[in-house]
Formats: C-alpha cells, structure tokens, sequence
C-alpha cells in the first residue's frame, strides 16, 4: 500500500530512482518551494523595518523564513532524537525535511504592508467584491501553493506530497465551513478560530471556499487527526515561526532605536512594583489607564488568563516578566544600539541564547487542549514568549505614531484595487490589463464555476452567474495585489493614479 503522505495531486513523469538517504519526494517539494518566483518576492517584503531605518542589519519575510526554517528543523531533529517512534507515528509521523519546507513556505502568502495589508485586502474582497472569505495570508499560502504556483508547463501549483500541503494548513478549517460543526461554534474554539473583530467567521484560516475541497482532501489522508487539530509537522513549523518571531522581530526594532528604554523599562518596573494593586482593577479601570506603565502587561495577563487557562500560571508569568526585564529590557536595551561590534554583540547573544534555549524546551503533548497543539513549549517558556511577544506588539504595532504611515499604506492598496477593476471594466482597454492579472481571474473564474457545480454548500446559497463572475474578478484582483512585494504596490498604485512621473518600466512589472 502507497503512503498516502507521499501522495501528490497529480501524478508525474517517473524519475531515476533516487540514492538512498540522498533524495526524497520532500526534498523534492522543499526544492520547488525555494525556486519558486514567490519565495524570491519575499526578499522584497518587509518583515518589519526596512534596512533603510537602522544602519544595521534587519529581516525582510525571506531571511525571517530562512531563519524559522533553520528553527524548524532544528526543533524536528531533536524530537525524531528524543520520541518514541512508535508515537510519532501515531500522531501521523514527522520528517524534519516536510516541517523544513512548511516553514519555508509559510509567510508565501503575505502580501505587502504587512498585517495592515491583510485586513485592508480582506476588508476590500468582503465589501468590494462580495467574497464572504476576503483575504487572509494562510489562506493565501495554501492557495499559491496548491493553485497559483506553477513548476512545469500545463500545471497549476507546485503539484506537493500530502504531508507537506498538510503541514502548511496552521488553522484547518474555512472561514464559515468545514468542519462540521464549525469551530466558530465550538464550546472553546481553538486557537485562532474565534470570531474576529472586524468581520464574522473564523479571525484565522487555511483555505478559502475555493480551496476547501483540496484542504479536506489532503488532511483526510491523516485518517486519526481530530478536526481542527494541525499536523504533526504543522505544529513544529508553527512554533518554530513564534520562537523567530518572539526574538527576532525585537531585536530589529533595538538595531533600529524604535524600541527605547525610557519607554520599555517603566512598563515593566511598574508592573512588577505594583502586581497586587493592577489585578484588583475591574476592566473599565484598566481600560482608562490607557498607556499607564503597567497596565498594558495586566491586559496581557488578563487575556493570557482568559484564553489559555490550559498553560497560564500567575506566578510563572510573573516569573516570565521579571526574566524578560532583566534580559532584554535591561541587559539589551539599557545599551543604546550605536552599530557597533560590542552593540551588535549584546543583542546577538541575547538572541543565540534564547533561540537555543527555547529550542531545548520543546515537548510533545500526545493529547493536547483544545487551544494547544502536539508540539509546545513548557509553561515557563511559553510565558517568555508571551512576554516578548508583547513587547513587540504594544511598543511597535500599536505605536500611535505610526497610524498615518499605516492609514497611508491602507489607501494605497485601496487605490490599487480600485484602478485595477476599473480598467477591467473598460471596455475600450480591458485587453491591455497585465497579462497574469487576467490569468488570475480566469483561474478564479474556473474555480467558482467548479465549485457551484460540485459543492455548491461551500458557497452562499444561491449564487447567480454575474454574482459568481464579480467574485472572480475580485479573486483574481486580490491574487494578484497581495502577490506584490511593497515597493511593486506603491508604484503601480502611482501610475495608476497618474502619480508617477516615471517612464523607465521592465517586463517584470507586469
């Protein structure tokens, strides 16, 4: 009997049979990912400053997926060391080659300006184009990989083994759909499954309702993973990009001087000082403290509390706080970064050093909570990680000044996406759209037509011909914005706005 974790969609010439221990079908799909044109675009998106910043070195979404790659194997290797075979197994097996290529492939489908460019692309496809499932970038990965790729002529995506399309689907499920009952509706949704705050369905997800019928065929071949579960390898390559993003995405802030000690520091020493007094607020208090030092690490507890009551422990992330203030606070940031060798020392060492030590920490959970997965980090680490996430987070994102660079981002893709459907809509000029774009809405087109016809419940019922054809329009519009790399969105979106006084153009700007 054939390994169904071998299996592809579609089946290829026979090759020369390979040396054993030298070659795989996974090295194979590991090798069309990293030559495939969409991998090469993410050196040219930004992962969260640009080098232009700092007069140091920063991560773009290619070396942060180099580095979860290196992280995911790393993670593989000590756990196919250190488990039971017999359990791995069980638990659908792990090949440290499938969890390199899913973490590589992990960030294809994020488009330009970040997670500000996913909510505004989701924002447009919901409200423009009537696609009740918008946009979302792990959607967006399962669907270059599995239909927008290509790697040889005639095929449409990368043609992957099961293993590997599986290992990339972090939230297995649709944005209203599958499975059934829909996780939305469960007594506790897992993680990212809940509602979202700006729009209904599931916040996170893996595969629109274009895609839903090749995401459930590719996980059925996994006959004892319970539905909403990741893989095995899945998981490895999800915590493998929150240990890289936890510590990298903060040390680019220190090399670019965004994250300042005056600023950090109070947060955590009032917090610290004043545990006790902060938990006997009630929310509209906390609330009202706004940016208070303190109050943004009770929030934090409070949510970590409420949702992963499963892992959370009070004195362990108080414990976390202290570790994390000492480490990063006061031993990396008190130093201003200054470019450097003994600056460039202090917060490369302080990242080798975690980076290691969370690796060392990963455990398998045989039987997870409903919000966990099959490979974690113990209690005391996974606080950690909570912590320097929220630094990233409260201290960058949600930075008030940076709301107009954003806003401005926000109105750029509006701008695009508008002047893209309006050419399509001109008769006298429509034949001159770029040529992929065109592709990209008949790809969509051919895929709603397919799905009317043969899952019509995956669509909203009763779905006319001209409803379906403006789906696809908007589809393809948003295949082909979020496939641009920040700096394609910001000229495009000038041209077509008649802002850019620039004659110089090349083939590969359409």
């Amino acid at each position: 009997m054939s390994d169904p974790r071998l299996t592809r969609a579609r089946a290829e010439p026979v090759r020369g049979e390979a040396m054993p221990g030298f070659e795989s079908d996974f090295r194979t799909d590991l090798e069309r990912i990293r030559f495939a044109p969409s991998f090469a675009r993410l050196a040219e998106v930004t992962q969260v400053v640009t080098s232009a910043a700092t007069g140091g070195v920063v991560h773009n979404r290619l070396s942060h997926s180099i580095k979860v790659t290196a992280i995911a194997r790393a993670v593989a290797v000590r756990l196919l060391q250190q488990t039971d075979p017999a359990l791995l197994s069980r638990l659908g097996g792990l090949d440290h080659v499938v969890v390199q290529a899913a973490a590589a492939a992990h960030d294809l489908g994020h488009p330009p300006f970040g997670h500000l460019g996913e909510r505004t692309l989701d924002r447009l496809g919901r409200e423009r184009f009537g696609l009740r499932d918008g946009f979302e970038g792990n959607a967006q990965t399962f669907r270059i990989l599995t239909e927008l790729e290509v790697h040889g002529p005639g095929d449409e995506g990368l043609n992957l083994t099961t293993a590997v399309r599986a290992a990339v689907c972090k939230y297995p499920w649709g944005r209203f759909v599958d499975p059934d009952p829909h996780p939305t509706a469960w007594p506790e949704p897992p993680r990212g499954a809940g509602h979202g705050r700006d729009a209904p369905g599931a916040a996170k997800f893996s595969a629109y309702d274009l895609d839903l019928t090749e995401m459930r065929t590719v996980l059925d071949a996994f006959a004892d993973l319970p539905p909403g579960r990741q893989t095995l390898e899945c998981s490895v390559m999800d915590l493998a990009d929150d240990i890289a993003y936890s510590v990298h995405d903060v040390e680019d802030f220190h090399r670019s001087t965004v994250l300042q000690y005056s600023v950090v520091a109070p947060e955590f020493r009032e917090w610290m000082a004043a545990q006790r007094p902060f938990s006997r607020l009630d929310d509209d208090e906390l609330h009202d403290l706004r940016r208070t030092p303190g109050a943004g690490l009770e929030r934090l507890r409070r949510r970590l509390a409420t949702k992963d009551g499963w892992i959370y422990d009070e004195d362990t992330f108080a414990e976390a706080v202290v570790r994390v203030g000492a480490e990063f606070v006061d031993g990396v940031l008190a130093q201003p970064y200054d470019g450097s060798m003994a600056a460039d020392r202090a917060v490369t060492g302080f990242t080798s050093r975690w980076i290691d030590e969370l690796i060392g920490a990963v455990q398998i959970l045989p039987d997870p909570p409903v919000r966990g997965a099959y490979v974690v980090l113990p209690a005391a680490a996974w606080h950690q990680v909570s912590v320097l996430k929220f630094v990233h987070s409260y201290f960058i994102l949600e930075r008030p000044d940076l709301a107009m660079f954003q806003r401005g981002q926000a109105e750029t893709l509006t701008r695009l996406v508008g002047a893209l459907d309006d050419w399509l809509s001109d008769r006298t000029d429509a034949g001159r759209a770029p040529r992929r774009l065109i592709d990209l809405i008949t790809a969509a087109r051919m895929g709603y037509e397919r799905v009317a016809e043969e899952a019509p419940h995956l669509l909203a019922p009763r779905i006319s011909l001209p409803e379906l054809a403006r789906m696809a329009r908007g589809r393809g519009i948003i295949d082909y914005v979020s496939g641009l790399t920040d700096e394609q969105a910001l000229a495009f979106a000038g041209r077509l706005g008649g802002r850019s006084h620039s004659v110089l153009w090349s083939a590969g700007d359409i």
